[in-house]
């Protein structure tokens, strides 16, 4: 049962120490209350009192591991409903299906093709996850070499899918070294797959048609000892992912029902009419709420835009995509190539970049730390000034790498050129453009008379 923050009050230390971050007990025992702190920032909390409070500090969706040799990929862990409220933390894998009767090295070569699929988001490399190696020959042979062909391509984590205990004995037995999700036990089968699980140290989902037979079979398999689980609520379509996703996250944040306090595995495409509807499908299980969904094949077509949704999903509001400060090089500049100053927001960086680089025009790019916000945004919060622009020049020695001392400045900013001058001495402020798409237009008429 969950405590309520004056319950959680009373077993704490009552110091007020701060040691823990909050300015008083109370702040920390609601933070508590609210699944939004760990018990352990307490250092004077009593032994007895630790035991009392583990249920009300532990977080309400437990954190799931899949993964091995160097890769892994976490669920679970979440705290909200909304990620206004205050972010979501462990973005759900995507794992493209494999199936063992296709043959090891037709599977070998697939796994191969997707695994080196990367794409460069706003400077952030993302790509699938892992992969899901079902047992569709119903032999254990032929889903051990399945397994072993996808280890061979590819060390991302695995999710073993096999409604069999015994063939997927042997399938784990194929992955050994790794820690694979176990896909599924169900009413007919849990005892066995329980067992499995346990000598693998591997975890386990769990599969059943109505919520209700699923919180009574997590239970089940608690009490026999297995701990890390993963739901599968067998859900059918846009409707029943939408309530059953959300009924689950609420139940186990609101109402802190730990028996369906676990990520959510989904396969999209049981249910999808083709590739198109599978892409939607997964799209609504990334907003709501699946910590593992399995797409049926590799397409790089639609697995693109589920990456960016799932990442901008996931990013914190609180805190901007962000790239490096630093002077970037474009096109390959030399001293007579143009020095264009912006923010370090990831987006206003590459909308810049991207302009000047498919221009063909070289040139400099001054990236200035701007704490990630945006030009004009960074301005009215004082982040982004004469002062902190002349700072980045010095500070990237940028004088040495151009043979002229002139520097442009974004338009929507051109107040500052005033105070720019001043505290850079020597240099002509140019004022460019408002918007980054005018860039290669404006260095084609005014740098080109400068230069010409």
């Amino acid at each position: 049962m969950a405590l309520s923050g004056l319950q959680i009050y009373k077993l704490l230390p009552q110091t007020n120490c701060k040691e823990c971050g909050y300015p008083t007990c109370l702040a920390f025992a609601m933070k508590l209350a609210a699944k939004q702190a760990d018990l352990a920032a307490c250092p004077y909390v009593t032994e007895a009192a630790k035991l009392q409070l583990e249920a009300a500090s532990a977080p309400p969706i437990r954190l799931v591991t899949v993964g091995g040799d160097g890769a892994r990929l976490e669920a679970g862990n979440e705290t909200v409903m909304f990620r206004h409220e205050k972010t979501f933390y462990h973005r759900p894998g995507l794992f493209i299906h494999m199936r063992d009767a296709d043959g090891a090295e037709a599977i070998k070569a697939a796994v191969a093709v997707a695994d080196g699929y990367i794409v460069d988001y706003v400077g952030i490399k993302l790509g699938v996850d892992g992969f899901a190696v079902e047992a569709a020959s119903g032999d254990g042979v032929t889903f051990a070499a399945a397994v072993a062909a996808t280890r061979a391509a590819s060390q991302k984590p695995l999710i073993l899918v096999a409604p069999d205990p015994a063939v997927m004995a042997q399938g784990v037995e194929a992955a050994s070294g790794a820690r694979p999700l176990l896909c599924a036990a169900d009413e007919s089968n849990w005892q066995k797959m329980v067992e499995i699980a346990k000598a693998a140290n591997a975890p386990l989902a769990v599969r059943a048609d109505t919520l209700e037979k699923l919180a009574a079979l997590v239970e089940e398999i608690k009490k026999a000892g297995v701990e890390d689980l993963v739901l599968d609520p067998s859900v059918q379509g846009y409707a029943d992912s939408l309530t059953s996703l959300t009924q689950i996250r609420r139940l186990a944040i609101k109402k802190n029902f730990r028996a369906l306090g676990y990520p959510v595995v989904t396969f999209p495409r049981r249910t999808a009419n083709g590739e198109v509807d599978e892409t939607v499908l997964a799209a609504e299980h990334i907003a709501k709420y699946a910590g593992f969904i399995v797409l049926e094949s590799f397409d790089p077509a639609t697995l693109y835009p589920l990456l960016v949704l799932r990442q901008n999903l996931y990013t914190d509001p609180q805190k901007p995509i962000q790239v490096q400060p630093g002077l970037y090089e474009i096109n390959a500049p030399d001293g007579h190539a143009p020095l264009m100053v912006t923010t370090n927001f990831s987006i206003t960086y590459f909308a810049v970049n991207n302009e000047v680089e498919g221009s063909g025009w070289p040139a400099w790019l001054l990236v200035a730390d701007a704490e990630g916000m945006s030009v004009l945004t960074a301005w009215a919060a004082g982040k982004f000034d004469a002062e902190r622009i002349a700072k980045a020049v010095r500070s990237t020695d940028a004088e040495s790498k151009v043979n002229h001392r002139r520097i442009i400045l974004p338009g929507q900013v051109a107040v500052l050129s005033g105070e720019l001058e001043e505290s850079l001495p020597g240099w002509e402020i140019m004022v460019g453009p408002k918007e980054a798409v005018d860039i290669p237009g404006y260095l084609k008429v005014m740098w080109g008379e400068k230069v010409g």
